[in-house]
């Protein structure tokens, strides 16, 4: 149903979308969904329900089969932008069964839910005496290729972090997204609870989720996306080329000549500089985004032994310039970033 809503000078008209089923667009491309009701959310393996929680109305997500799954907000087409909304999670497992619980929400995802980005939220783990388990409070994925699992093993403490949080009780999550990069608010902070500098997801743009996982009770309200001017970022930008690389460690910046060619998605070269020269150095190219590694010798008069070393590299190209993150292997970590020479 579409409303005119007229001004005193009546040659002037404004068109305002009424909301429908709870969900609304205003003139400036903001999306609102109450989320009080279930009509129009399109399930994924998921059931939802119309409830009150905790002082409030909200749409109940439960999921009794394996693995996770989300339900999608209908309209949604978001590239750039922040999206905020109210969420809270009771666990159901039974006692004495490790449960610190998961649920948050997913963007630039595919209809099918084949691949999607998300933040999530660990609230018991938040409340662990271990200190390992309570960096995992706040964590990011790109499904399916980046997984908790395999963020967590390539590279440590930089996909998950420390965040305060309670079970059973509402917490207003903030996800504001510019190209490649996106950060993670919580409960009106201006300072995010985790940075993600290089999206690891094929897809810049796609639909906005709810997302959680069995053996809890997700709850969400209030959900709110509003659009940004897309970032001048593109997929697709070839790797072949001499690159002038800066590795920025913990241990001081490391500089180095890197020449790549690129067949299909099989990336080869050389890497001269700062821990060797002339280093085969081999890798993949998918889409824009490449991974590269490497043997070196570290150097002496840097912290840590000197010996052979293992360098890897993932980040994406984006024309002239490429960036992401590094590591030495034992030595150092921290991102890289490139300059096309030719």
């Amino acid at each position: 149903m579409w409303r005119f809503r007229l001004g005193t000078n009546l040659s002037l008209a404004v068109l305002t979308l009424l909301p429908f089923a709870g969900f609304g667009r205003d003139l400036s491309g903001v999306q609102t969904f109450a989320l009080t009701e279930t009509k129009g959310l399109v399930e994924r393996n998921v059931k939802l329900e119309s409830v009150e929680y905790q002082g409030r109305k909200a749409v109940r997500l439960t999921k009794d089969l394996g693995g996770e799954g989300f339900a999608l907000l209908p309209g949604t087409d978001f590239q750039d932008g922040t999206i905020e909304a109210d969420l809270a999670l009771k666990v159901t497992t039974p006692p004495g069964v490790r449960m610190p619980g998961f649920i948050g929400i997913a963007f630039r995802a595919r209809p099918d839910a084949s691949r999607y980005e998300l933040f999530y939220l660990r609230p018991g783990n938040s409340q662990s005496d271990d200190q390992g388990m309570r960096n995992h409070s706040v964590q990011y994925s790109s499904e399916p290729d980046f997984s908790w699992y395999t963020l967590r093993r390539a590279w440590p403490g930089v996909y998950e972090s420390y965040a305060e949080l309670q079970l059973e009780a509402w917490t207003h999550v903030k996800i504001e997204v510019a190209g490649r990069s996106a950060k993670l608010y919580l409960n009106g902070s201006a300072k995010p609870s985790l940075v993600v500098d290089g999206l690891k997801g094929e897809d810049l743009r796609g639909a906005v989720a709810l997302w959680g996982d069995q053996g809890e009770e997700s709850y969400f309200s209030n959900l709110r996306i509003t659009p940004a001017a897309a970032q001048p970022v593109k997929n697709g930008a070839e790797a072949s080329g001499v690159w002038d690389v800066k590795l920025k460690g913990d241990t001081g910046v490391l500089q180095g000549l890197l020449k790549l060619s690129r067949d299909g998605n099989k990336l080869t070269g050389t890497w001269s500089g700062e821990l060797g020269d002339d280093r085969p150095v081999v890798g993949t190219w998918r889409d824009g985004y490449v991974e590269l590694s490497f043997t070196g010798n570290w150097p002496k008069e840097r912290m840590g032994a000197p010996g052979e070393v293992t360098v890897s590299l993932a980040g994406w190209i984006d024309g002239a310039s490429a960036k992401g993150r590094m590591k030495v292997e034992g030595r150092t970590d921290g991102p890289w970033t490139a300059t096309r020479k030719q």
